[in-house]
């Protein structure tokens, strides 16, 4: 096996690279294609040439994403005011600006000292960073003088928000501060249009202020948009893009709205046990079958042009549903793009569903102003299907199907039946995480034909097709156990490599500063089984700016966590006699939830492939991204690395970014958490108590999406427990589902540190469960897997088959690498 060279990640070259504003221009693309109108009553697009007065948070100091180790450490960073004042524009207050910014940085250097202050009393300087996540100051009040002369308001209204700790149901977080309350409330006595941007990993709640004010007069989800999304608002704003982002979770009118909001994460007092009682209805699917309207549906989001649409016909294959959909730009201004989103309506039967679920999407190209263009979107046999816990199987009921066709869950139109002659059984499967105590799921009192929307006499006039679904062959799966060496000299690779001082959370690697972690680099020198390189994502790499190299030793100095977090706000480094520095400018892209607002295949494909690039520039073997856990609720503080509440969306958007990674070769994604990593608050301690039945159907199909779609190289099991039993102590997951069921062959890893609490993942059941490393590695993980085999509770089989594993993704990343 060829090893890569001990070269230096970076470069000794500060200035701009051409990769670097290559994928500049890719970051604002993406940024503004993922930007949702959520209102426009002809007020956009503005000119450049009318003034305007800017006001909020995050006018000067947009925030461009989530925190934690979804964060990236980039160059630098555009703001709105910045994208709005090189577009051209005047900005009539400037005073209040320049007046945030000191604001700003006062607020900064007091978060600091409090964090290292805090740093003082842990162990891990991490939590004392997670424990604390910055909070936007407020600027001085408004005043008439910085309206003169402004044609149009704009106000940003920012969120930070991260790993380690959920929103809070409280002002200036879910809620609209006090201050940002009365500004919009001021600058709405002065009758000027006024355009609210959002810049939030997730839904602000706005009914309130939407109703009480005249002059709000568009509305634009910008989510958290890399460091271009000043550019990409400004191009926005100035007609220069056009809006074509779509939500991918619905925003309710109150909080109270979402289902058992009241006892989600701390709410109810209970960290330790996190009941899913809402079932499959989970986002839409709850919305859509209770009757409770949605401020803003899923699926919405609104352009400067217009768009019809227009069911052409259905075609069946052996084993999906081709649907054909006309759309025509009926505008007569802009060109633009639109998504044709295709959901689902069930029979009636012996088990309850929801009464929609997506079925299948697809985005159209640019469309002038009069043309048409036709689409194909696919429905997967299995979006048809539903699983029975009673039976162990998916099952596609016989009855008659509604396909409904729209750019939105609300605005689709019954546009056909497909009618099922017999059911059918998709799969059967193993019976798996078994509930400890039982508790009682939400259902609907009464159920059936979601069609009866439609009128009866309606049917006369809607095409009817049939379709016979098709069996899967079961997958066979047998893992690579590993022959040729000792077990002694195999356990290392169970666990992460093992260095002395390193931190064990955030920042364990020691090859590229700033990495994550890496595997064991025990069996290099004797056997060439190199380590693999990890770094965080999902919106880019998480690498240290800069680190500084001794040039007589070529020794790396060291730095602590603090220095791979905030662009190195926290610790700054310290300037050695006789050393090199080395740059490591890594690009931030959106957010997951602003690419996935994109509803663009291609585009994730097409990020997914610059971040292989900027992997092997910076030499990183795996990628831990993307996030796909579901947005079960929008208080998740980690909701923001997350594509959407849907499982069909989430695991094409996925696959898609998997693709483009894996498409380089030596680069390889971990698609995480797997599973049910649905809250911060006490990550590593909750037990996620759910149903069979919504454990496959919401939080496991993206996953499976995923893995039998891309073939991703790795999994990271989550730090909850599922029903009484930690996700990476899980055979029915790790093995069972992952490998038996859906034939993965990948590596799967652990979240960091989760064996480290008294009451976390136990190490040796880790490899018992057949997941295979233990990240980030600790002493106490080798000792604790030894014991075990000592003890005949691990066996060497299964520590042969992990091992196997390992050495076979470390051989298929170094071809060519």
């Amino acid at each position: 096996m060829i090893m890569k060279k001990q070269i230096h990640s970076g470069s000794l070259k500060q200035e701009l690279s051409e990769r670097e504003k290559r994928h500049s221009a890719l970051a604002r693309r993406a940024a503004a294609e993922g930007i949702v109108l959520l209102k426009n009553e002809g007020m956009l697009p503005l000119k450049t040439s009318d003034p305007i007065a800017l006001f909020g948070s995050g006018a000067g100091k947009t925030v461009k994403g989530g925190i934690g180790s979804g964060d990236v450490n980039n160059r630098n960073s555009i703001s709105v005011y910045r994208g709005i004042k090189e577009a051209g524009a005047v900005v009539t207050n400037e005073d209040w600006i320049q007046d945030y910014d000191k604001r700003y940085k006062e607020a900064r250097e007091e978060w600091k000292e409090k964090i290292l202050e805090d740093v003082r009393h842990v162990q891990n300087p991490f939590d004392a960073y997670a424990a604390n996540p910055f909070s936007l100051p407020d600027g001085r009040r408004i005043q008439e003088t910085d309206l003169k002369g402004a044609a149009a308001a704009v106000y940003v209204i920012s969120r930070i928000s991260g790993e380690g700790k959920d929103r809070r149901i409280e002002k200036g977080d879910y809620y609209l501060s006090s201050r940002e309350r009365e500004d919009i409330l001021y600058l709405d006595r002065f009758h000027i249009p006024l355009i609210l941007i959002l810049n939030s990993g997730g839904p602000v709640e706005l009914t309130d202020i939407l109703q009480e004010t005249e002059n709000i007069r568009a509305v634009l989800n910008i989510s958290q948009p890399g460091q271009e999304g000043g550019h990409a608002v400004a191009d926005i704003l100035f007609g220069r893009a056009v809006p074509e982002g779509k939500l991918t979770a619905t925003w309710a009118r109150q909080y109270e709205d979402y289902p058992f909001s009241d006892t989600y994460s701390y709410l109810n007092g209970d960290l330790e046990k996190e009941e899913y009682r809402e079932g499959i209805y989970v986002g839409y699917r709850y919305f859509d079958s209770f009757g409770v309207k949605p401020l803003f549906s899923f699926g919405y989001g609104l352009s400067y042009t217009s768009f019809g649409l227009a069911f052409r016909v259905l075609q069946t294959e052996k084993s999906s549903v081709q649907a054909r959909v006309a759309v025509t730009n009926t505008g007569q201004s802009y060109a633009g793009r639109e998504v044709v989103q295709v959901y689902v309506s069930f029979p009636q039967g012996r088990i309850e569903k929801e009464s929609r679920r997506l079925a299948g999407f697809a985005k159209t190209d640019r469309l002038m102003p009069g043309e048409s263009r036709e689409v194909v979107v696919e429905i997967r046999q299995k979006q048809l299907a539903v699983f029975s816990e009673e039976r162990q199987a998916w099952i596609v009921e016989a009855g008659t199907y509604g396909i409904w066709v729209g750019n939105s869950l609300d605005s689709a139109v019954l546009s056909a039946y497909l009618t099922v002659p017999r059911e059918v059984v998709l799969e059967r499967t193993h019976r798996i995480c078994p509930r400890k105590e039982p508790f009682e799921e939400l259902c609907r009192d009464s159920f059936g034909n979601s069609e009866s929307r439609a009128e009866e006499e309606k049917k006369k006039t809607i095409p009817v097709y049939e379709f016979v679904p098709c069996s899967q062959p079961e997958i066979q799966y047998v893992s690579p156990a590993e022959e040729q060496y000792s077990v002694e000299e195999l356990i290392p690779l169970l666990y992460g490599n093992i260095t002395a001082g390193a931190s064990t959370l955030g920042s364990a690697g020691i090859r590229v500063p700033g990495s994550a972690g890496e595997t064991t680099e025990s069996l290099e020198g004797k056997y060439d089984i190199r380590s693999l390189i990890m770094a965080d994502g999902p919106a880019g790499l998480r690498l240290r700016q800069s680190y500084q190299v001794d040039r007589e030793t070529d020794s790396v100095h060291s730095a602590g966590v603090l220095g791979s977090l905030e662009n190195g706000f926290l610790e700054s480094e310290e300037i050695y006699e006789n050393a090199d520095t080395y740059y490591q400018y890594c690009t931030a892209f959106p957010v997951g939830t602003a690419l996935a607002q994109t509803w663009d295949t291609d585009l994730l494909c097409e990020f997914g492939r610059a971040v292989a690039e900027e992997m092997r520039e910076f030499h990183i073997d795996l990628w831990l991204a993307p996030g796909m856990n579901i947005q079960r609720n929008p208080l998740c503080g980690r909701n923001f690395e997350y594509f959407s509440e849907d499982p069909l969306l989430t695991g094409v958007l996925a696959s898609a970014v998997t693709r483009g990674v894996q498409e380089q070769t030596g680069c390889g994604v971990t698609v995480k958490h797997f599973a049910c990593n649905n809250q911060e608050d006490n990550r590593m301690g909750v037990d996620s108590c759910v149903s069979e039945r919504a454990l496959r159907e919401i939080y496991l199909r993206g996953f499976e999406i995923a893995v039998k779609e891309s073939t991703p190289a790795a999994i990271m099991s989550s730090y909850n427990l599922i029903n009484g039993v930690h996700a990476a102590n899980s055979y029915d997951l790790c093995t069972v589902v992952a490998r038996k069921e859906w034939g993965f062959e990948g590596v799967i890893m652990s979240d960091w540190n989760t064996t480290v609490p008294e009451d976390g993942s136990i190490p040796w059941k880790c490899a018992d469960a057949g997941n295979d490393i233990i990240m980030p590695g600790n002493s106490d993980d080798d000792e604790n897997i030894r014991q075990a085999y000592a003890r005949g509770d691990l066996t060497e089989q299964k520590i042969r088959e992990c091992a196997g594993r390992i050495i076979s993704l470390v051989k298929k990343l170094s071809e060519d690498a």
